[in-house]
């Protein structure tokens, strides 16, 4: 028995059948371009956690903090 009483067969038959209705060229543009989406969804969730304080302050070449004026 496989997952969820499914065997290997059965999924193996139920890939042949999809291969065949989308083609490879489709499911992997399908999967890099999910790939991509979870890694923007991953990339947003890790900036979100960071306050936005945290960003360091700029510093001038000889070490000491410049200051931030608007223009």
């Amino acid at each position: 028995m496989g997952i969820g009483g499914i065997s290997i067969w059965q999924l193996l038959i139920i890939l042949a059948i999809v291969i065949m209705l989308f083609g490879t060229k489709r499911l992997r543009t399908l999967g890099s371009d999910l790939g991509s989406a979870v890694k923007g969804f991953r990339k947003s969730m890790s900036d979100d956690d960071k306050p936005a304080g945290d960003a360091p302050e700029e510093a001038s070449p000889d070490g000491t903090e410049q200051d931030k004026k608007p223009q």
